[in-house]
Parts: structure tokens; sequence; C-alpha cells
């Protein structure tokens, strides 16, 4: 098998599980109740139905961009790659559990929001150290990755906290 293709299922997990937090991180960030009561149950399968579409999307554009080199049949290709997003839906659950735990009353959906934020901040962290680290970077250099990838935690922590 060429290196390409070995490294592919690594190259899909890392990329669906930063896309995928940071995509939970932004809509837990977007969530507002200005308009009605919370209803975490709600915004937890908002959230959840989001990142399907989402992972669904990515997976069929990639199908379509590789259709004429991989002479596998359309809807063949298309049902694997969609299914391959699977680290993507799987990076949105932490935030869709704390929303089903405020649901649950074990706290506000406020403070769902913020327990999932705080954990997001803290995998943004974890993909870049790790994705640093597989392609051969120092454990400094994998530090500073993560800490770079955890700016972008931070900075939709921000934005919540200045938009509410």
């Amino acid at each position: 098998m060429p290196p390409a293709r070995r490294a592919e299922p690594l190259q899909r997990l890392l990329f669906g599980g930063i896309y995928g937090t940071i995509l939970a991180s932004a809509l837990a960030a977007a969530l507002d109740n200005d308009h009605g009561s919370p209803n975490p149950a709600y915004d937890a399968l908002w959230i959840l139905l989001t990142s399907l579409a989402s992972a669904a999307a990515h997976g069929y554009a990639h199908a379509i961009a590789h259709r004429t080199a991989d002479g596998v049949p359309v809807t063949t290709s298309t049902v694997r790659s969609v299914l391959t997003e699977w680290p993507l839906i799987a990076a949105v659950l932490p935030t869709v559990a704390a929303l089903l735990g405020a649901h649950e009353g074990w706290w506000g959906e406020d403070g769902a929001i913020a327990v999932a934020l705080l954990i997001n901040t803290v995998a943004l962290f974890g993909w870049g150290f790790w994705a640093a680290r597989v392609a051969g970077r120092s454990w400094g250099k994998a530090s500073r990755t993560g800490g770079m990838d955890m700016l972008i935690g931070l900075f939709i922590v921000t934005a919540n906290i200045l938009i509410h």
C-alpha cells in the first residue's frame, strides 16, 4: 500500500477531530435563548444533526473530488467517503453530552456551554499536539502547535463572552 493511502485514515481522524471540535464549539457559542426558554435537548440535537450534515457534505465533496482517480463506482466511493467522516461526529459528542446533562438538570444550559467550550479548548490543544507528534515534531514544537490550536478555542470562548 502506498504511503499516502496508509496516512489517509490518520489524516481523516485528525481532520475530523479538529474540524468537529471547532464546529461544536462555534455552534455551542452561537446558542442564544433570548427569544424563549433554554431547551438544551433541542440544542444538543441541533448540534448533532449539524455535525451529521457537515460530515456528509465533506464526505460527498471528497468522493466527488476523487471520482475520476479511483475508478470505483461513485455510489460506493461516496458512501465509503461519508462513513469515514465519523471522527467529525465523534468530536461533537462531548458538547452534545454537556447539553444533555443540562437537559437532565445537572446544570443550566449556560453552564453546559461553558463546560463544552472548556473541554473543546483542551481537546484542540490535544489534537494539535498529537498531529504535530505524528508529523515527527519535537515535544516542544508539538506543544507550541497544540497551543496555537488551543487559541482557536480561546477565540471562540472570547467571542462567546463578547456576544452574550
